[in-house]
């Protein structure tokens, strides 16, 4: 796929989407949800990607849906109308938690609104001094849990402080982020890309399948009791075993070299 509504390139095993509509904080349109709903989708079956960054170009990682190429449309839309994009923009969350790949957030200025969400999606987050956080939508008059934000933020900042940043809208700068556990890494404001490129290379230029199988066992034990997540784990664990990384990474050791770890689906 070649996208439309941002940029992707390839560096190495690392897929990096650059949200590119600096002019508007990269803000998203109807056509932007859908593609990137789809890209994410997509990246699925790219066998050579271990990890992905996403970021955005010029002052802002995003900005939220456009307010003058979506909010003024949804007047005009009867209920089923407005379901049916919020079930877009959802699916887009869904594919971005769903992907077989860990997702790596470069936050180097405003994550507000569904900017925040595929923030929260995302594996980890990489921050700069001026990164800034808000679920916005009682702002504008609308439930705070939106896009997943009421299932993934209390998993990440805890019950407390998700209430607080979903009932009030509030938007918070990048030290209280990494105060309540938001950020991963708070680094230079040059820094922020590299920073998170360099872990996204870490990652993957490791195991590519047990890094998936990790991936996948961190969202589906969320449903489980600990019986059910200790079994899960098992079974994961046990696949792994089998899997030929298995064998290479302990011949590496042995052989006192870097591991050669194949492409997840191999």
């Amino acid at each position: 796929m070649n996208p439309v509504h941002f940029r992707f390139e390839r560096r190495g095993r690392v897929g990096i989407i650059t949200l590119d509509r600096p002019d508007r904080l990269n803000a998203l349109t109807f056509a932007s949800y859908e593609e990137l709903r789809d890209f994410f989708e997509y990246l699925n079956g790219q066998s050579d990607l271990g990890a992905i960054v996403i970021n955005g170009a010029g002052r802002a990682f995003c900005a939220g849906g456009d307010v003058e190429d979506i909010i003024g449309q949804l007047f005009s839309r009867d209920m089923p109308g407005l379901l049916q994009f919020t079930r877009v923009t959802g699916a887009l969350i869904q594919n971005i938690r769903r992907v077989n790949k860990p997702v790596i957030a470069a936050i180097h200025g405003a994550a507000v609104g569904a900017g925040a969400v595929i923030a929260l999606a995302s594996d980890i987050r990489v921050i700069g001094p001026k990164a800034k956080f808000g679920c916005v939508f009682p702002q504008v008059g609308l439930c705070g849990a939106d896009m997943g934000s009421a299932y993934l933020l209390p998993r990440i900042v805890g019950l407390g402080h998700a209430s607080e940043l979903l009932l009030t809208g509030e938007i918070i700068r990048a030290d209280r982020m990494v105060e309540i556990g938001l950020a991963n890494r708070l680094v230079d404001a040059d820094a922020v890309f590299d920073t998170a490129f360099a872990l996204a290379e870490q990652i993957a230029n490791g195991p590519r399948f047990a890094n998936a199988m990790t991936k996948k066992m961190i969202e589906d034990e969320s449903h489980q009791s600990l019986e059910e997540a200790i079994e899960a784990e098992a079974q994961a664990q046990a696949i792994c075993m089998a899997h030929s990384d298995f064998r290479e990474a302990y011949d590496a050791r042995v052989e006192k070299r870097a591991p050669n770890f194949k492409d997840f689906e191999a």
